[in-house]
């Protein structure tokens, strides 16, 4: 049985080590973890680019690159950004975050990519959760940047009504009055217990891996997660479905989903977002490949990094 202890388990040892780098984007100091070299990319095998999730970093895919790593070579250029507000990235002049600069910032953030790689005029671009729904309005938008387009969970979000409009912005205005915090941690060993307390499936190395990306210790020698605590506050602009859809249409890019067999959209959001709303909202799109990986949670790329390596490779080819 794998050791459950992250106090006691050795670290995982990378495959393919990251090379770390900062580039300006739209006035803040973008980190991005890189491996390969841009100029080797081609038409066929152009850049792939990672965007994470919400509370999440670009190093967690380290273990999917690896997966990658060992079934291709070294020949593929992949791409890990940490979002504004995020692992290492500049946190903006701001108190609330904004889906338009998610996008903005991908598109200055490909603008580099692609001058750096002269024989590719597109990329393959994969995202996960808040990550997905990014990458899937932004294919939407720039169809001609994109190859190949992986969706790692991106449900989107719940249908909003124009009613709610006045009592979701009260409730912004009062968060805006409180400061807002995220948990910190005596121990990178704490940090560790916490990812795997959210996800059991998390291994012990990969855990005590991924705590020193994840946080850092602060001033007091306690560790405080790499995260913007302002991300916390409430959305005041409220999720229009019909938008979404409006964008989806336009995707030109095959589509690959991935999902989990343990993820249970039930217990985010209950019955304000059925699981047959989404299956309508997905159909919208032209193509669509699916996959299911087991055993596995919302945090794919964690849980059977192995068997997504196996299914983008098929997707990417």
């Amino acid at each position: 049985m794998p050791e459950r202890s992250p106090a006691t388990a050795p670290p995982y040892t990378e495959q393919r080590p990251a090379t770390d780098r900062w580039v300006d984007v739209r006035g803040l100091r973008y980190h991005l973890r890189c491996w390969g070299n841009p100029a080797q990319a081609t038409p066929e095998r152009p850049p792939l680019v990672l965007m994470h999730g919400w509370m999440d970093v670009a190093a967690s895919f380290q273990f999917m690159v690896d997966a990658l790593h060992a079934i291709e070579g070294p020949g593929r250029t992949v791409v890990a950004a940490d979002w504004r507000g995020f692992g290492l990235t500049d946190t903006p002049s701001a108190d609330s975050y904004w889906f338009p600069d998610y996008l903005a910032d991908l598109d200055a953030l490909l603008d580099i990519v692609l001058a750096e790689s002269p024989a590719a005029n597109q990329v393959d671009l994969l995202g996960h959760s808040m990550g997905g729904n990014v990458v899937m309005s932004y294919a939407a938008l720039r169809p001609q940047r994109i190859r190949r387009l992986v969706n790692l969970e991106g449900f989107g979000l719940p249908r909003t009504e124009a009613a709610q409009a006045p009592q979701r912005l009260l409730q912004w205005l009062d968060e805006l009055k409180a400061p807002a915090q995220l948990r910190d941690y005596d121990s990178v060993q704490a940090v560790a217990e916490r990812l795997m307390k959210n996800n059991p499936l998390l291994p012990a190395d990969k855990a005590a891996w991924l705590a020193p990306h994840w946080s850092r210790p602060g001033p007091d020698g306690r560790w405080q997660i790499l995260g913007d605590p302002a991300h916390k506050r409430v959305n005041p602009v409220l999720y229009q479905v019909d938008e979404v859809l409006a964008t989806w249409r336009l995707i030109q890019a095959p589509v690959l989903w991935v999902e989990g067999d343990q993820t249970d959209v039930g217990k985010w959001w209950g019955k304000r977002y059925p699981r047959a709303e989404f299956e309508t909202r997905l159909a919208v799109v032209p193509y669509v490949r699916r996959a299911m990986l087991s055993p596995c949670g919302h945090m794919l790329h964690h849980d059977q990094p192995e068997a997504l390596a196996r299914t983008l490779v098929e997707h990417l080819a």
